[in-house]
């Protein structure tokens, strides 16, 4: 049986919203797929940050990147956040499948063009991404019931539902980079940040499990 595959769920989590709806769309995720994906919230890696500074909790956000198989970004906002596009941008540099997932209702950036997405262009058209729009709003007004448990519930499990079949999707489709390609590319996001996030050992132990995950 193949192992799960890690998602990085990369997004806001500023508030009792972020952090609480991030967990529930999380479990969904899991459940839905059948533990197929196993999804990793940088939210529950902030306390294990022994020594709190912005570049400490940085590269823990980086290291716990790296080592995921996938990301889901959160693309919510009439300006995205900008510590999940840079997140989604070294995801790309590595060549890991990314999907993008919008539930804001609300028209943005560059959505007016004929191929254009509701933010800035500069974040779209990137191989082995899909994209995902829900409009929430009428999400909730198809789901919602007296009972606030049975409506969260089939909330979050309709979203996680439509999030699994991208992801499907987009771990189907073919990777540019190569297994043998891996190493460089690993040491050169390194670089890129410049930080040694990853032993030696533990850069080997990440590549053998890159190459083991069947998506490149």
């Amino acid at each position: 049986m193949p192992r799960p595959l890690k998602i990085y769920f990369a997004g806001d989590l500023f508030d009792a919203k972020d952090l609480g709806g991030n967990l529930m769309l999380a479990k969904a995720i899991e459940e839905r797929s059948s533990r197929r994906y196993q999804v990793l919230l940088p939210q529950d890696g902030e306390s294990e940050v022994v020594t709190r500074s912005s570049r400490s909790i940085r590269d823990a956000d980086f290291r716990l990147l790296f080592s995921c198989d996938l990301i889901v970004a959160n693309f919510d906002g009439c300006d995205l956040d900008s510590g999940t596009v840079v997140e989604f941008c070294f995801a790309k540099m590595l060549d890991i499948p990314a999907l993008l997932v919008r539930t804001d209702f609300r028209n943005a950036g560059d959505g007016e063009l004929p191929d254009g997405e509701p933010w800035n262009l500069m974040c779209s058209h990137y191989p082995r991404t899909e994209v995902l729009h829900l409009n929430a709003m009428l999400c909730y007004h198809r789901f919602k019931t007296a009972d606030t448990a049975l409506f969260l519930n089939n909330f979050y499990n309709f979203i996680a539902q439509e999030i699994c079949a991208k992801l499907d999707k987009v771990t189907s489709l073919p990777s540019w980079l190569k297994i043998a390609g891996l190493p460089s590319a690993y040491l050169t996001a390194q670089k890129a940040i410049g930080a040694e996030i990853f032993s030696d050992g533990e850069l080997q132990t990440l590549i053998e499990n890159k190459a083991a995950s069947g998506l490149y």
